[in-house]
Parts: C-alpha cells; structure tokens; sequence
C-alpha cells in the first residue's frame, strides 16, 4: 500500500510539473517538454547551434524551447531579430538572472542586470566615460596606434618564424581594454594577461554549452562537483586578479581628476553613497570583469579568424594591401577617417565579423511584460535567445551566406554597402556597448598591419580548418602563421 501510495506520488509530481511546462495559448511552437527535463533531450550535442538550427527548419524562425521549467523563445533570421530587438526594444530588453553566466557573476555587473534602474545607470555612466576617455577620438587612435607599435615589434623581431598568433592578438586587443580600465598595460605573454585570458576562456567556453544547459535546467545538481564549476573557479581566480589593482586605484587616485574607468567609478560611488544608487564596489569588480572579457575576447578572435582567412586568401590580402598602399602614399600612420576611402578592406574587416560569428547567441533577454510578436504571444519573464548568427548566414540576405567573400558588402559600383542582416554586436537597446571601439579597433589594427606585413600560411601546415571551437564566443581552432616585411 505505501509503495503503491509513493508511486502515485511519483506519477502526480510528474503530471503537475508537465502541465506547468505545457506552452500557454498563442505561444510559439517547439518541441515537447518533458517533465523535469524540459527540451534538454533536443540540445545534446556540443554545438548547440546545429540543434537549433535544426529545429528552426522544423518549426520556423520563433520556437519555444524549455530549459527545466523556464520557457524560452528562439529568435532566428533577421525580420524577427530587427522586430523584437529593435522595433519592440523594451519589450524584449530584459536579462533572466537564473542562468549560468547570472550564477557564475552572482548577479553583479551591469552587463547582466534585467532591465531597470541599475541597467539604465550602469549603461549611462559607462557610455559617458568611454566617451571622456577618447571613445571615437583621435587620442583613442592614437592609444590604439601606440599599441600597435608593440605588435610590430614583436612581428619585426619574429619574421621569418613560424609561431602561434593567438597571445599576440588577445595581448594588442587587452591592452587597449586595460588602458581605459586600469590605465596600464602589459607585456605580451605577462602572468597577469595570461591568466586573465585563460580564465576567462574557461569561463565563455562552458557558456552557453551543454554544462551550463544542465545547470540552468536542473537547480539540484548545481551543488555537485560537475564540470562547470571550471568556471566558478575561473571568476575566483579573476577576482584576486583585478581586486588588488582597484584596491591600488583607492589609495593613489585623485579624486575628481581620474585617469581610466576605475577611477571614474570610484569618483561616482563617493557621489552617490548612501542614495540608494546601484554602484558599489561589488558591482565595479565584476563590471570591470565583464567589460574586459566583452573588449577583448571578440575584437581578438575576429582578427584570428580574419588573419586565417586572409592567408589562405592571398588575393583578398594583396588587394586590401593595394587599396592600403594608394590611400596612405606619403603618411605614416592611417586614422579611422581613411576607412571612408578604403572600401574593399572596409568590406574585408566585415566580412570577417560575419563569418568569425563572435557571439552567435548573443547575450539571452527576457521578455520585461507581456508582449505580441509576429503573431505570437509572449508572457512577461520569458528567456528569449536571439540567434544573431541565423541572420549572419541567412539566404536571400547575402550575395555569398556560406563562403568568405568580401563581395557580400560591395555594390556594383564597389562601394561599401552594410546589409540590415550584419548583427554581431547585436541591436536594440542591449547592443554591444563596445561597438565603436571595435570597429576602431579592427580598422586600425587590420590596416597597419596589412600595411607593414604580409602573412603567409606555412607550406606544413595542412589545410586550414575554419570550422569554430564553439562557447559564449566563437573562437577559431589554435593555428600558426608565418609574416615576412613588405
């Protein structure tokens, strides 16, 4: 009688949690959720993309899926991208903070906030002080160019070589992100980049992959020792990282002249202490965490994977280095105005944003009210993840969608064009705040480089692999490169 009782009790728990997943009247199709397990037994693989991609050829490009219990709607292709994050941008600006990366951060950093008052503050400010600091200036060029410098020494001192691009990319990138935070920089291959850059590598590799679908679909398992507490470790380790260098900025700054980010944010907390403001300094450490990893992990992997196209493309390269040449006979240096005058390298750097895919899912939304889109109703707190890449490599939206061609962002005249569907820094309200950086960035760095040197696939290398190691970002697989002088 009592087993009999127990398994009725079993069979109950399951029917009331099914019924909780069921999808209400008017929401988006998608496959069945099991009790407990939600559509976790359609996202096994490691590239979570394929399925996804799979089940938008099943059920079209705004399906529902169910991670555990939490109900989530998929935005695929770039009408329904452009309607919900753009023309329906409140609607859809919110953040869930019962996923992995809110766990992993303990829902600091402005980055992560759901919509609200500590998101509108935390943006504001940011903006302001990326713009006092140089952002979209000439003295931002000239910090971005001064860093540069460094690169070329260490290209100059290795040419001939065979060697691996990967810490050289991320160092150049990190160092301008280190400047505007910290005021400082560091040498390539230094303990403390390194160990930033392998943390946080730890950290986006098990975002967004199976790890952390198991974590945000099943809250009892987040106590056993799985493999994605790597990256709760890896915020540990960041933390005793940057923590030291913010305690150094308290003791020596001067209040109300500050040199970098840090000392903006602490010029603020001392305004608005004891208001009820958000800014604290539990949110600067992870703000500070976030904006590293969003101005250096993407900038670093699109000129990996743009490098790895332009060696194996060695036309595209001599072209660029053409265009390179004419526009900037007589000067020294190039200035982001130059990019105005270079279309096939402007089409070129676009091009291997396109194709690098950086953040393919994006950050996911919420829904912050009940909303309507395309004919679908949408309940107020439902996960909403925007497949940027389905618009990246959408047919009709491109000349070439699956093969790296610049042509993809000329007309018949040659000149540049950008097409609605180039998303990768997403759009809305939540679009990337580091948008003009990195585009200051990649023109800056693509062209000085091409202008200088040029870069060869070395002849043992194989055939190029240009399929992505798959995380919160794309990265390509580890690869070498050979440089000689121009």
């Amino acid at each position: 009688m009592v087993a009999y009782l127990l398994l009725l009790g079993i069979f109950m728990v399951f029917i009331i949690i099914h019924l909780k997943s069921r999808r209400p009247k008017g929401f988006p199709p998608g496959p069945i959720a099991l009790p407990f397990l939600g559509s976790i037994h359609k996202m096994c693989s490691s590239n979570p993309l394929n399925d996804i991609e799979k089940l938008r050829k099943t059920y079209g490009n705004i399906y529902s899926l169910y991670l555990g219990r939490n109900a989530a709607v998929v935005l695929c292709g770039t009408q329904a991208l452009k309607e919900a994050l753009v023309n329906k941008a409140v609607d859809f600006a919110g953040r869930h903070q019962d996923l992995f990366m809110t766990a992993v951060t303990k829902r600091r950093g402005g980055l992560l906030a759901d919509y609200g008052p500590t998101w509108k503050e935390h943006r504001r400010f940011t903006l302001m002080t990326l713009r006092n600091f140089g952002l979209g200036k000439q003295s931002m060029e000239q910090r971005i160019l001064g860093e540069l410098q460094y690169t070329i020494d260490y290209l100059e001192k290795n040419t001939g070589k065979i060697f691996s691009p990967q810490i050289m990319f991320h160092s150049v990138a990190s160092n301008v992100i280190c400047q505007l935070l910290f005021n400082n920089r560091y040498e390539h291959g230094e303990e403390f980049i390194t160990t930033i850059v392998n943390s946080l590598c730890e950290i986006i590799k098990m975002n967004n992959g199976p790890w952390a679908l198991i974590h945000e679909s099943f809250p009892w398992v987040r106590c056993l020792p799985l493999p994605f507490t790597n990256a709760f470790e890896a915020i540990e380790v960041l933390k005793k990282l940057i923590i030291p260098v913010i305690e150094e900025h308290k003791k020596d700054r001067v209040p109300g002249e500050p040199r970098d980010f840090v000392d903006s944010y602490l010029d603020e907390l001392e305004k608005v202490y004891n208001d009820g403001s958000s800014f604290s300094s539990e949110e600067l450490l992870m703000y500070c965490l976030l904006l590293y990893m969003a101005g250096t992990d993407t900038t670093a992997n699109t000129l990996l994977f743009g490098f790895l196209y332009l060696m194996n493309r060695p036309h595209i390269q001599e072209r660029c280095q053409e265009e390179i040449d004419r526009v900037l006979e007589g000067k020294d240096f190039v200035t982001f105005e130059d990019r105005h005058d270079m279309p096939y390298v402007q089409a070129v750097i676009h091009e291997a944003q396109r194709t690098a895919d950086t953040v393919p899912l994006s950050l996911f939304h919420a829904t912050t009210r009940d909303t309507e889109l395309m004919g679908y109703s949408i309940p107020k707190g439902t996960i909403v993840i925007p497949n940027l890449s389905s618009a990246l490599w959408e047919e009709g939206q491109w000349k070439f969608p699956h093969e790296f061609n610049p042509e993809n962002f000329l007309n018949d005249k040659g000149e540049f064009v950008k097409p609605d569907a180039f998303l990768p820094f997403s759009a809305g309200l939540r679009v990337c705040l580091g948008e003009a950086l990195a585009r200051m960035e990649l023109f800056l760095m693509m062209v000085t480089l091409l202008k200088k040197f040029k870069f060869i696939w070395p002849e043992d290398a194989g055939e190029p692999d240009f399929t992505p190691v798959y995380g919160l970002t794309m990265t390509p697989k580890p690869y070498n490169m050979r440089v000689e002088i121009r």
